[in-house]
């Protein structure tokens, strides 16, 4: 028999889970109408939708953990795999370091930022709201769907199977370290690997 406190408890995280769904998809069309007409490489449109993902996953009550080492060498590898996967779906497993310019250092720390904030918001609270609600399998494909989504407007709906694989090896991470730094690591790496390598 369920009992009264855990009928609220459930309620509680489905109205959780819907605020942060809400706010991550206001953040999103805060992004495209700050960055029009170019939302993928406006910096000023990536640091404002990191800010409003960072401030969806406070205001859901989402807060840091301890950092272990272990997750930070999850995430390595995880991000080590992610830009495998990005490469081979390049159809070349060569790279070559860009040159160094102002662009790309100022580039980089804000990528790092959403990257970040990316993952605090889906693998962070939403995760968290949605698994107390339904499980860890309908947290993973929830995160996953809307993860990939997101990037659609960014990339095109060429890049949806990638961000699906993605997205389900950052919300793998997730459940296997237990919080999002490990996720937050390889989501990271990839992406400067994005920037950094050619």
């Amino acid at each position: 028999m369920v009992s009264e406190h855990d009928r609220l408890r459930v309620r509680g995280q489905g109205a959780t889970s819907a605020v942060c769904l809400i706010g991550i998809v206001a953040a999103a069309g805060l992004r495209a109408g700050v960055g029009a007409p170019d939302t993928a490489a406006s910096m000023p449109a990536g640091v404002v939708f990191a800010v409003a993902l960072l401030a969806v996953a406070v205001a859901a009550g989402w807060r840091p953990a301890r950092p272990r080492i272990a997750a930070v060498a999850l995430g390595a590898v995880g991000g080590g795999a992610l830009i495998l996967t990005w490469l081979a779906s390049h159809g070349s497993l060569g790279v070559h370091i860009a040159p160094m310019n102002a662009g790309l250092a100022l580039w980089t720390p804000v990528v790092a930022l959403v990257a970040v904030a990316e993952e605090v918001a889906l693998r962070g609270a939403l995760f968290d709201a949605l698994r107390s609600w339904c499980g860890d399998g309908g947290a993973l494909f929830a995160t996953t769907l809307l993860f990939a989504l997101m990037h659609v407007p960014l990339y095109g709906i060429e890049s949806l199977p990638l961000d699906l694989a993605a997205g389900l090896l950052l919300g793998g991470l997730r459940m296997v370290s237990g919080g999002v730094l490990a996720p937050a690591v390889a989501h990271v790496i990839a992406d400067l690997a994005g920037g950094w390598l050619l």
